[in-house]
C-alpha cells in the first residue's frame, strides 16, 4: 500500500449498496402504493436526495473530508429547498391573484 493512503473497509460499501437498494425500493413503493400530490413528490424527492447524499458521501469519499461534504451536499440541497419554497410562494400568489380577478370580473 502506498504511503499516506487510507483503506476503507468493504463493509461500508456493501452497507451503502444495500441502503441504496432499500431506498430505491421505497421510491418504487411510493409510486406503486398510489400516493398522490405533495406526499408522493415529497417522498420521491426525499429518497432521491438521500440516495444522492449517500453516493457522494461514501463512493466519492466525501464522508471522510468535512468541508467537501458541506460544499458538495449541504449547500446545493439547501439551495434547492430555498428555490422550491420560492416557487411554492409564487404559485400561491398567482392562485390568489387569479381568484381575485375572476371574482371581480364574474367569469
Amino acid at each position: 500500500m502506498a504511503e499516506g493512503t487510507q483503506q476503507h473497509p468493504l463493509k461500508i460499501y456493501f452497507f451503502v449498496w444495500t441502503l441504496l437498494f432499500v431506498l430505491s425500493a421505497f421510491s418504487y413503493w411510493v409510486d406503486w402504493y398510489g400516493f398522490e400530490s405533495f406526499t408522493r413528490w415529497g417522498l420521491i424527492m426525499l429518497f432521491m436526495i438521500l440516495k444522492a447524499g449517500f453516493i457522494c458521501a461514501i463512493f466519492m469519499h466525501l464522508y471522510w473530508e468535512r468541508l467537501p461534504i458541506i460544499a458538495a451536499i449541504l449547500l446545493p440541497c439547501s439551495a434547492i429547498l430555498v428555490f422550491v419554497f420560492i416557487m411554492w410562494h409564487e404559485s400561491y400568489w398567482t392562485l390568489i391573484v387569479r381568484r381575485i380577478y375572476f371574482a371581480i370580473t364574474g367569469s
